[in-house]
């Protein structure tokens, strides 16, 4: 099944939906409506404002299931964990679902938990179609998530890149920016090179 993807505006994430999943959901309740009737979980890679600021008004909507990683749970209801303090907005009170741990599997997707950007931040991967959904931990062209936030960990970020980066990838779909359909391992090697160039030790 294709991937569809919709991107995020201003400063929210993407979001996509493969098979019965919604992947984040910091996208705006009117542009994933398209697609209600087939979305039964809500992955959220991990808890920042930008990927959760419509999860509750979304799951309503299709009547899904929200889904993280325990890491990360406590930080959906934390406005300082979450950065919804940051943007000046105050969330509605967040009850996940389903926790999630490294190696579960959610629709056919397994999850990796990738540290670094969060400590529960997760990606998800598809060995058999090659898809990897990265959330912040990895973009295209190079680019990986900061690490600078409430619970990030330069270390953790680096070990999650590697784990990334032995996976046979070729669609990448990050939680910022344009994803690739094609040689993704390139671009999460590229991030790799980044990383270790600029933050040695």
């Amino acid at each position: 099944m294709p991937v569809q993807w919709i991107p995020g505006q201003d400063f929210y994430a993407n979001a996509y939906v493969y098979e019965n999943i919604l992947i984040d959901a910091g996208a705006l309740p009117m542009a994933v409506s398209p697609h209600k009737e087939d979305i039964e979980v809500i992955v959220l890679t991990h808890c920042h404002f930008d990927h959760i600021a419509h999860v509750v008004e979304i799951s309503h909507m299709c009547d899904a299931k929200i889904a993280v990683h325990a890491a990360d749970a406590d930080g959906l209801n934390d406005g300082g964990q979450n950065l919804s303090l940051m943007f000046g907005a105050r969330l509605p009170v967040i009850e996940p679902d389903i926790i999630l741990s490294d190696g579960d599997t959610v629709g056919g997707l397994e999850v990796l938990h990738t540290p670094g950007h969060t400590p529960g931040s997760i990606s998800l991967y598809s060995r058999e179609h090659r898809i990897l959904f990265s959330g912040d931990t990895v973009f295209t062209n190079g680019g990986f998530g900061r690490f600078d936030f409430p619970g990030g960990s330069v270390n953790d970020l680096k070990a999650s890149l590697k784990r990334l980066g032995e996976l046979d990838v070729d669609e990448l779909y990050p939680g910022h920016e344009m994803p690739v359909r094609e040689r993704g391992s390139e671009h999460i090697a590229a991030a790799q090179r980044m990383l270790m160039s600029s933050y040695m030790g």
